[in-house]
């Protein structure tokens, strides 16, 4: 996981999902083709949301 500086998205790494996790998703809408399914382990939780609570802290400091 980074935080591209250019914009502050988070661009994170995980396991591609399987067919059946794809299939799972489609369920509830579409997978465009510039989009991929990624699975990340639960064990993440807590970087996702420390990298989440830092990329809304830095949106606020851009703000004038």
């Amino acid at each position: 996981m980074f935080v591209d500086d250019t914009n502050a998205d988070r661009v994170f790494q995980g396991w591609n999902g399987d067919e059946a996790t794809q299939d799972q998703c489609r369920a509830h809408g579409p997978i465009a083709d510039n989009e991929g399914v990624v699975r990340i382990p639960a064990r993440m939780v807590s970087m996702i949301r420390k990298a989440c609570d830092d990329a809304e802290r830095r949106a606020a400091a851009q703000l004038p």
